[in-house]
């Protein structure tokens, strides 16, 4: 069972920290119905409630709450919303109201549609009470989500594996610290990483863990360490020529996701790409750069292996 994201481990409440989390075009789309007797819908359609024009002010008071939602539910988020509408169905002793919401941001907007059609509903509601007592707000519901990982197909989880390259930690001097995020990271996303190793910079050993590994069919694998600036940094120019093909968009969404969070990233060196039907990305040996890079890659990584199998993207 998957856990309530709105509590932590003690049971209290919390907001969800959606910090490095990567801005994305989020859509929802909702809907609801106001049950109404036939004399009421007459004289909304025919402008003639003494309160005024009802669906106009019904749709203003519905965008305006989705702007509000983050200061009327406790634990939602701010957002920068960048639509927002609501329509009106008119059938026979109901008024449907259908809200679409979106934005650009790092969490969605279900929430946002829900309290338009609810703030639509209830400014209907209260403008035709003095006429209509029998009147039934029901079926609020979340009709489509768009964005965000729910977007993807997730479901398959590669066998991982993960090299750590560095001269110090392979004699004993320093500890590894990179190797062990990216495992625990792997872990607990669902995914069994069964090989683990650790090289000296610029290791001729390298292709050959990586050919083994493939050839025990491990899909994915990660190698942290070997990518700055220094003569024995050698992993880029190792791997460079053994790629089938380039994954571009990870390099570029690491390297632009490195940069926003510390500067000399841009001192690091980092690629991706297939060799022989496994997806190897090498990464700087830094713990920042591997808490970035699960935080970058899981779950989307996965849909990678979808996509490879000729499924829909």
């Amino acid at each position: 069972m998957n856990k309530f994201s709105h509590i932590d481990d003690n049971g209290n409440v919390k907001m969800v920290d959606v910090t490095d989390k990567i801005p994305s075009v989020r859509i929802a789309r909702a809907e609801g119905k106001i049950i109404l007797g036939e004399e009421t819908i007459n004289n909304i359609q025919n402008n003639e409630l003494p309160k005024g024009n009802v669906l106009t002010t019904a749709k203003i008071a519905g965008i305006y709450a989705a702007k509000k939602t983050g200061d009327t539910i406790p634990m939602c988020h701010q957002l920068n919303l960048s639509f927002i509408d609501i329509k009106f169905e008119i059938n026979t002793g109901e008024i449907v109201i259908h809200s679409i919401v979106k934005t650009r941001e790092a969490t969605g907007v279900e929430m946002e549609a829900l309290t338009a059609v609810s703030a639509a509903a209830l400014t209907i509601y209260d403008m035709c009470k003095a006429v209509d007592k029998s009147m039934i707000i029901k079926s609020i519901k979340l009709l489509e989500k768009i964005g965000g990982k729910s977007d993807l197909a997730l479901e398959y989880r590669p066998s991982v594996g993960i090299i750590t390259m560095s001269d110090s930690i392979y004699a004993g001097n320093c500890k590894d610290e990179s190797g062990p995020i990216l495992l625990k990271g792997f872990n607990d996303s669902g995914c069994k990483v069964n090989h683990q190793k650790i090289l000296p910079d610029g290791s001729e050993n390298l292709i050959s863990t990586i050919e083994f590994w493939i050839k025990d069919s491990v899909d994915l694998i990660i190698t942290t360490g070997g990518t700055g600036l220094s003569p024995r940094d050698l992993t880029i120019q190792t791997l460079e020529n053994n790629f089938d093909s380039k994954l571009p968009g990870i390099e570029q969404a690491l390297h632009a996701y490195g940069r926003k969070n510390v500067k000399t990233s841009i001192l690091s060196r980092l690629t991706a790409g297939v060799i022989k039907g496994t997806i190897v990305i090498c990464l700087p040996g830094s713990t920042g750069a591997a808490k970035d890079a699960l935080r970058l890659l899981i779950p989307t990584i996965f849909h990678s292996f979808h996509m490879m199998k000729g499924e829909k993207h």
